[in-house]
């Protein structure tokens, strides 16, 4: 192919980070941009606030049916081989706009599956996430996520007859905080098998009734749940046979998505904060000209733009996918990295933004309270700041 036939990357500004797409990945950002701000403006997100699953069913309807679940997903699977670094533009405009979908933890499910999966659980499951199948991830026995040990044990268990013996597991134990278990089609959960972290397919079904207790979060824009295992019975052949590394590479992954998210809910944190400092008049001038409110709002901008740099220096190493091997030393660093400094970043432009709002701030109609919460959230999500450094300075120095 010569130079003068070749098709230039597009460039789009966001922030004040200058950003090249491919020509696919430009339209999914300019669709994700137009789709977010249209269906979740703020009022929309209110109105989900006290809603039992947190999302609207026909947004994600229409997400599914413009190809969004398949953008990771190769192309034998039914899905667009567009990598998981065209999730991040996507998730990025989530997070701007709060919108409230199963789409994170659906993705990962997916992901843990192309990776640690065998071809037919590629083939049975991969096609079905496309076509807007839910999965979530269940991995947390307690809110360390630096714990190593799994709370759900898987016990074999043997049925004899005259004609031979079939051999079943079952599961006893629960799940913390599993993201959008109501809405969860099959859940991708971390066992104790055999001494050893496995991961297994459990679709929503195989659930004893009351088995899913829904959890009170700080962030009401987000769902989640506890789920008990215990009394589930699964075959040999949902066990994911690299469920180690596909593990290891699903929680960074996670890392890297929930950083994407809370890289897009800052920037409507600092949009809310310049619309009211360029708005508020106090003392006869605006609020925005005095300097000990113009520092930290500058200097929630360049962390901003550090963040959306790392998210999208760890997507594009991540972009190869799972054929190129496991999660790298480099990518690994690149996505704590990444989540510890959008973390961090969200955290302080919320805390900012109710500050800066005076008593305000701290009432339930003031738009600051929604970004301070979401930031408390992510924090937590895959790891805080202080989990992910303690990872990097062993990947320094050790």
């Amino acid at each position: 192919m010569t130079t003068a036939n070749m098709t230039a990357p597009k460039t789009e500004s966001t922030g004040n980070t200058a950003l090249s797409f491919s020509d696919e990945q430009a339209m999914l950002l300019d669709s994700a941009k137009s789709f977010c701000g249209d269906k979740s403006d703020i009022n929309a997100v209110r109105s989900l606030l006290k809603s039992d699953n947190g999302h609207n069913p026909e947004v994600w309807r229409e997400m599914v049916a413009l190809g969004w679940t398949g953008i990771a997903i190769p192309e034998q699977y039914g899905g667009f081989a567009m990598g998981l670094g065209s999730t991040v533009p996507v998730i990025e405009s989530m997070g701007r706009h709060l919108l409230g979908t199963a789409f994170i933890t659906s993705t990962l499910a997916a992901q843990a599956i192309l990776r640690g999966g065998s071809e037919a659980q590629r083939q049975h499951w991969l096609p079905k996430v496309v076509e807007g199948t839910v999965g979530s991830m269940a991995l947390l026995d307690n809110e360390d996520w630096g714990a190593k040990l799994c709370g759900v044990n898987a016990t074999l268990s043997t049925n004899d007859s005259e004609s031979g013996s079939t051999s079943k597991i079952v599961l006893s134990g629960k799940k913390l905080l599993v993201a959008d278990a109501t809405v969860a089609d099959f859940f991708v959960v971390s066992i104790n098998h055999n001494g050893n972290p496995a991961l297994a397919i459990v679709e929503a079904s195989q659930l004893t009734e009351g088995a899913i207790t829904a959890n009170t979060l700080i962030d009401e824009t987000k769902r989640a749940a506890t789920v008990d295992f215990s009394g589930v019975t699964i075959s040999p052949d949902v066990l994911l046979p690299h469920s180690e590394q596909a593990l290891k590479d699903v929680r960074l992954i996670g890392a890297l998505l929930i950083a994407a998210e809370a890289t897009g809910t800052s920037a409507a944190t600092l949009d809310c904060i310049v619309s009211y400092l360029t708005s508020r008049i106090q003392f006869g001038r605006l609020i925005g000209s005095y300097q000990s409110l113009k520092h930290p709002t500058v200097e929630i901008l360049l962390q901003m733009d550090s963040s959306r740099s790392l998210i999208y220096h760890a997507a594009s190493l991540l972009d190869d996918g799972p054929d190129k091997g496991p999660v790298e030393a480099d990518t690994e660093v690149a996505c704590r990295m990444a989540k510890a400094q959008a973390t961090e970043t969200l955290l302080f432009a919320g805390d900012r933004a109710v500050q800066f709002h005076g008593g305000m701030g701290f009432t339930y109609d003031c738009d600051a309270m929604l970004y301070i919460r979401r930031a408390q959230w992510a924090q937590h999500q895959y790891g805080d700041a202080q989990h992910h450094r303690f990872h990097l300075a062993r990947l320094l120095l050790d």
